[in-house]
């Protein structure tokens, strides 16, 4: 069946070769003047949409198209509908850009507790990555398990516990003290050093069980959108190139890249949110 989109660019066809009338050719195709005199009004809206939808799939380019309708909505702004930008989304094949993996289903673990307010919980990790020289270096990263936030990426070719230390202090400087920080047996984790300085400040030191990363998801979570973010998008040939970076990056985690974990919204939307709360 023809649609009555069709029918109308027929009906004009015919009218612009001279060969009907408009009423005439209404009549032919079954359309209405109204139909025919219809002027789309979406079109410029349409081409925004798609001029957004190209610059977020070039800026970030493993955001599939829930991210980006996310961003667009809830930190934009924008009160387009789902299905509209989704139309134009595949219109523009960038559907096509990611071709996914088979994945292998498992049983689920049993899910981490939600902490109730900031600075609750803390989790970190690091991770190991080279340069284009072959030189390899590490990142320690921090979260606020409670709007998922990332607190702190600190780079370099070491990172012993005294760096560690030094780089929490930093956060306590700005964001408060937490109550508790959960992290892996790793050797700067299980060291006297960071015993004694979270027993000096009052704060909790929760380890997980060796070969469980899952106890730590929160983090690893965030370890692989580091990863694939920007980690793997790039070769650097500096740990300066990668501490701006890695800067850079975190101020887009935070502020602008939707976190479906927390309702599609931002880590400082969020925190936005809990402030007057708390007030």
């Amino acid at each position: 069946m023809v649609r009555p989109s069709r029918r109308r660019e027929m009906a004009k066809d015919f009218v612009c070769k001279g060969r009907l009338t408009i009423r005439s050719a209404c009549e032919v195709f079954m359309i209405s003047e109204t139909c025919y005199r219809y002027q789309p009004k979406l079109s410029d809206e349409n081409a925004e949409i798609g001029e957004w939808l190209q610059v977020l799939t070039n800026r970030q380019r493993n955001w599939g198209f829930m991210l980006c309708f996310l961003y667009l909505r809830n930190v934009k702004g924008f009160g387009w509908n789902h299905k509209r930008v989704y139309r134009i989304y595949k219109e523009l094949e960038l559907n096509l850009r990611i071709q996914p993996k088979k994945r292998l289903y498992r049983d689920k673990p049993e899910p981490l507790a939600v902490p109730d307010a900031i600075n609750e919980i803390w989790s970190m990790d690091f991770m190991h990555d080279q340069l284009g020289d072959g030189r390899s270096f590490r990142a320690f990263n921090v979260i606020d398990d409670y709007n998922r936030e990332g607190l702190g990426i600190e780079v370099d070719f070491s990172l012993p516990a005294v760096r560690v230390i030094r780089a929490l202090e930093q956060i306590i400087e700005w964001r408060g003290p937490p109550r508790t920080l959960r992290c892996d047996n790793g050797p700067e984790y299980i060291s006297s050093l960071l015993a004694a300085w979270t027993e000096k400040r009052g704060i909790g030191l929760q380890f997980i069980q060796p070969g469980k990363p899952q106890q730590n998801a929160y983090v690893e979570r965030f370890n692989r959108t580091v990863r694939y973010d920007w980690l793997n998008q790039y070769i650097f040939a500096t740990i300066e190139e990668v501490q701006d970076a890695a800067t850079k990056w975190l101020w887009t985690y935070n502020n602008e890249r939707p976190n479906m974990a927390i309702g599609g919204i931002t880590p400082i939307q969020k925190l936005t949110m809990e402030k007057p709360m708390a007030a």
